[in-house]
């Protein structure tokens, strides 16, 4: 619609603030949905290496378990016996005990006669 000459020009600053403003307010609405979006990436990222932290937990206890049973020393006696092997059980009496800390030695090698 056409304008009075009388009424007064709306000033160029106030268009200018308004732009300002709505230029902010987008900005900000893009910087929200980039900061939401890096979150729910870091939350994938944290719940992917939980269930890698939970799958190897279970492979130790797995792992565990198969030590157990290849360790048990009537299964092991099985296996010797049906492998045929030359080893043969031992008396409690025949076993030593040793001492798990080395001797200390006192020894220097010199070059000097």
């Amino acid at each position: 619609m056409n304008r009075r000459r009388d009424q007064p020009k709306t000033p160029a600053f106030v268009i200018f603030a308004v732009i300002l403003a709505f230029a902010i307010c987008a900005g900000g609405g893009v910087l929200h949905v980039f900061y939401v979006n890096q979150q729910i990436k870091v939350r994938r990222e944290i719940d992917a290496i939980d269930r890698r932290v939970e799958h190897c937990r279970l492979e130790i206890r797995t792992t565990e378990m198969r030590m157990d049973q290849l360790l048990n020393r009537f299964v092991i006696r099985k296996q010797l016996e049906e492998n045929g092997s030359n080893l043969r059980p031992i008396s409690l009496a025949v076993v030593e005990e040793i001492d798990p800390a080395p001797p200390l030695r006192r020894s220097m090698a010199s070059a000097a006669p």
